[in-house]
């Protein structure tokens, strides 16, 4: 019965060791989009926010990797996340460069277009490829958090069909996501201390379940993870 106690609070403890350090982590790899959300007022400083917003893509990937790698047994939080940044960097920002390329350029045509006669046609399409723009980054980021050597064009292509056609997980990961942005608009020391690794942590594991069509979750995590047709 000890035994059993002490491993339920070993486990209990690593969890929530787990979520404070991804806070941790997460704010300092996307710091320059944090502060400029708590210090500037988004409706007029949207550019320097684009320009930011890339760069917090490795900081959600990582944190998407160290999941896993709590997931498989990893008790090192601080080693294990900067292990899955170094490893998908790279392909992070591109997909954050391209998700926020996309949205900036489609919502900008929204704000041309919305007193035009031609807005209630135009305007919901738009506003569509903004929303599947932002599902295919978010599977994107968990897709290369599972296989970094994945090609670019084999994630986006397999987050994008799977973000529609499973567009139900996507309610789920969007519904907390927007949750924990609203606790951050009136609460940010909360959202960040306490509230954003379980939010992510969620996030993480419904999009790892929508892509699952595509990954061999089953197999060695070396070798976990497979995207059809690469």
């Amino acid at each position: 019965m000890k035994r059993v106690v002490h491993d339920t609070w070993a486990s209990i403890l690593g969890v929530l060791y787990l979520g404070l350090m991804v806070n941790l982590l997460v704010l300092v790899a996307a710091a320059p989009l944090v502060v400029l959300l708590m210090t500037t007022d988004p409706v007029h400083s949207w550019p320097l926010l684009a320009v930011a917003a890339p760069l917090a893509a490795p900081a959600l990937a990582a944190a998407f990797g160290t999941f896993r790698a709590h997931d498989e047994g990893e008790t090192q939080v601080v080693r294990a996340y900067w292990r899955a940044w170094r490893a998908t960097a790279r392909q992070a920002l591109l997909i954050g460069l391209i998700v926020v390329a996309l949205a900036v350029v489609l919502l900008v045509d929204v704000r041309m277009l919305a007193e035009t006669d031609a807005a209630v046609l135009v305007v919901p399409v738009l506003l569509l490829l903004v929303v599947l723009a932002a599902i295919t980054g978010l599977l994107g980021l968990a897709a290369i958090a599972e296989v970094p050597e994945a090609r670019l064009r084999d994630v986006l292509r397999a987050s994008a069909v799977l973000g529609v056609r499973r567009w139900y997980f996507q309610l789920l990961s969007f519904a907390v996501l927007g949750v924990q942005f609203g606790v951050f608009t009136t609460m940010p020391a909360i959202a960040i201390g306490i509230t954003a690794a379980p939010a992510l942590y969620v996030v993480w594991a419904n999009s790892r379940h929508c892509l699952r069509p595509v990954l061999d979750l089953d197999q060695e995590p070396a070798a976990a993870v497979a995207v059809r047709g690469s």
